[in-house]
This record gives C-alpha cells, structure tokens and sequence, in this order.
C-alpha cells in the first residue's frame, strides 16, 4: 500500500472548532435574518439540478429501448455518374483582346 503524507494535502476536513468559526463569520457577514433566504436559493438550486439530472437519464433510457427505425429502399439503389468527356471538344486559347485594351491619347 502506498504511504501519502498527510502534510503533503493543501487542506483537510475542518475539524469541529473550525466549523464554528466559520458558522460564526457567517453569521456576522449576512446575518440572522439573511441565512434561511440563501439556505433557501441553495435548495431550490439543488432541486432544480436533480430534477434536470433525472430528466436526461430519463431521456436516455427511453432512447436507448426505442427500436432502430429502417431505412428507405433509396439506400438500397445506387447510381453512379461519369464525368463529362473533356476530349470531344478542342480548346481554343485565342481570346480578343481588342474590348480589354485600354487606348491613352496625351
């Protein structure tokens, strides 16, 4: 079994007496009165993202027991195209020129 020294963690469990300072700042940062409101926004938060969870797995499930729908008979036939024939025709490389001058008179 591998040994990991303890001191080689950033940060531990707080223990009990670093709870309750850390209760007791909370308490002074937002107040009595504050607290149930953000314990309250964290549940739904909390709820919310349960119920988002359970929806896809829901939706996965379903999907995964649908039947694979068939294909239509268009996969089946193929057809193939040939390229037009290039060396019917000769290719001229002679083009006038005479619209795409430009004359300068001084």
């Amino acid at each position: 079994m591998l040994y990991i020294p303890s001191h080689l963690f950033l940060f531990e469990m707080p223990g009990g007496g670093e709870l309750l300072v850390i209760l007791v700042v909370v308490l002074l940062l937002f107040g009595g009165k504050k607290i149930p409101e953000l314990m309250r926004g964290l549940g739904k938060g909390i709820r919310e993202f349960n119920d988002a969870k359970s929806n896809v797995t829901k939706e996965l499930e379903e999907g995964m027991k649908e039947t694979p729908r068939t294909t239509s008979s268009q996969d089946s036939t193929t057809t193939t195209t040939t390229p037009p024939d290039t060396t019917s025709t000769p290719v001229s490389n002679t083009h006038n020129t005479s619209s795409n001058t430009v004359s300068s008179h001084d």
